[in-house]
């Protein structure tokens, strides 16, 4: 079982910058590959980026390359997404989520366990 928290949403005007946190509970963290995703009003739920289990590999949604970093300490138990550069359309909830593969990919049924969500609101 895992739980997941994240913090560090907020209002931020375009172009500037927030970073997301996700700490998970358990001892295991270091075996899940995780994901943040992204819910805005009246639109379905979209894949941001993954990371997997071990750092080593990244991948991210078009939308976001060159302006999303994501990243992971796992003696913390904590999964991070620097968002640089914001636009009004990265307005939306944001998840993290987790899962018990190595490299999970940008489908969400792949993963188990997710948090409450935290909003981030780009004002233009």
């Amino acid at each position: 079982q895992v739980q997941l928290v994240e913090s560090g949403g907020g209002l931020v005007q375009a172009g500037g910058s927030l970073r997301l946190s996700c700490a998970a509970s358990g001892r295991t963290f270091s075996r899940y590959g995780m994901g943040w995703f992204r819910q805005a009003p009246g639109k379905e739920r979209e894949f941001v980026a993954v990371i997997s289990s071990n750092g080593r590999s990244t991948y991210y949604v078009d939308s976001v390359k060159g302006r999303f970093t994501i990243s992971r300490d796992n003696a913390k138990n904590t999964v991070f997404l620097q968002m640089n550069s914001l636009k009004a359309e990265d307005t939306a909830v944001y998840y993290c989520a987790a899962a018990s593969t190595v490299v999970p990919g940008p489908e969400s049924r792949k993963y188990e366990y997710w948090g409450q969500g935290t909003q981030v609101t780009v004002s233009s």
